[in-house]
């Protein structure tokens, strides 16, 4: 087995794991365990058997979320398969505890077959409630979330597609204000059309954005209806967004706003052509679609995903708050209201204090996490998705 030769920082952190399970009773004596486990836990395993809605209460379930890959779209880094996906899915089950005190499991599948996948997380998900589905490739994250999202009473939440967007979506809300704008006004390419592009795009529009406004580019340009070979979520987008024709320099001349969500690099020539005064979000990880210093030649108000530069867009503002809000009304799934005020709650945070350096929340405010939970618990209920 090969090691890390020299003391290095991060493979010192990482070293047995950066998590653990750990008792929340105690086991001191015979009475303890005669309680905890046989013949008291009988009992309650009884108890659960004539009514299993009791799994809720007795058990860590209502509190407990699988984080579930099979290791196909690891961070910037792809393919790389379930074993070395493993420290990331520790990572995110540690945010979740962190900062939404979620219990988060993580679970890394060794099947890309998404029958496999779909039939293997159905059969785990009595032990959890909620799902949580991390770096699947695109298109076959579409399929599994949504099949996933048909079969489970329990939500399931796909969160490089929504977790992303919403996050945009609040930085964008803020964006706006700031600069007295409105949704609804302005001109919106989308670069990029995986999974963070696709749910980005209907967040956006499910938000305020004008449909008829915004346009979404893949690697071979601007995705329209007459293009030959769309995917089905490609089609989808074709249907709902502007129909026009080019790359993505056609699509950039006199837009108010870029989204990059691909991780391929844009020629500041065309991103020069944008309308002044505008809005880029250039998210690829490490390196974003536009270098920040090129961005702001450009645009008025600039974010990346890289924590290095201001405005970092971070899951991390999203998914631990969405999952505690979900989980403390029993939510069943997680609706469109509930994504559009978890958006809102986000943007709420730093709303009077609006700056161009700072107009989207730190991954580490403690309020955000809270303030998520809450609007999301709210329009559960209000959706009609709530068990209590």
């Amino acid at each position: 087995m090969s090691t890390v030769a020299i003391s290095d920082p991060v493979f010192d952190l990482h070293r047995g794991g950066k998590m653990a399970i750990t008792p929340t009773v105690a086991l001191a004596d015979r009475d303890d365990l005669s309680l905890a486990y046989t013949p008291g836990v009988a009992r309650v395993c009884e108890a659960i058997a004539a009514d299993p809605s009791l799994v809720d209460e007795y058990t860590w379930v209502s509190h407990t979320v699988a984080v579930v890959t099979d290791g196909t779209a690891v961070l910037g880094l792809g393919d790389i398969g379930p074993r070395a996906a493993m420290p990331v899915m520790e990572g995110k089950a540690v945010l979740f505890k962190q900062f939404g005190d979620v219990d988060a499991v993580p679970i890394c599948l060794d099947t890309r077959d998404v029958d496999a996948i779909v039939a293997t997380v159905t059969a785990l998900a009595p032990s959890f409630g909620g799902i949580n589905l991390e770096d699947i490739s695109a298109p076959r994250c579409f399929e599994i979330e949504r099949r996933l999202d048909e079969a489970l009473p329990i939500p399931v939440f796909h969160d490089d597609q929504h977790g992303t967007a919403i996050v945009v979506l609040a930085a964008l809300r803020n964006a706006v204000t700031l600069l007295d704008r409105r949704l609804g006004d302005l001109r919106v390419v989308v670069s990029g059309a995986g999974a963070a592009g696709v749910a980005v795009t209907k967040m956006l529009i499910a938000g305020g954005v004008d449909p008829a406004k915004t346009v979404v580019c893949d690697s071979r340009g601007i995705i329209h209806g007459d293009r030959a070979g769309l995917t089905p979520a490609k089609a989808e987008l074709a249907a709902m967004t502007a129909a026009c024709a080019g790359g993505i320099a056609d699509a950039l001349v006199g837009a108010d706003v870029l989204i990059g969500l691909s991780g391929g690099q844009i020629e500041e020539a065309a991103v020069a052509g944008m309308a002044p005064g505008g809005i880029i979000f250039a998210l690829a990880n490490p390196t974003p679609e536009v270098h920040p210093e090129i961005a702001h030649r450009y645009a008025a108000l600039v974010a990346t995903g890289r924590s290095d530069f201001p405005n970092q867009i971070n899951n991390v503002l999203a998914f631990p708050g969405v999952f505690r809000g979900a989980l403390e009304v029993g939510a069943t799934r997680i609706t469109e209201g509930m994504k559009v005020a978890a958006a809102e709650a986000i943007a709420a945070v730093v709303a009077d204090l609006l700056q161009p350096e700072a107009f989207v929340p730190s991954a580490l405010d403690p309020r955000v996490a809270p303030a998520v939970a809450a609007a999301v618990a709210a329009a559960a209920r209000r959706d009609g998705v709530a068990r209590r």
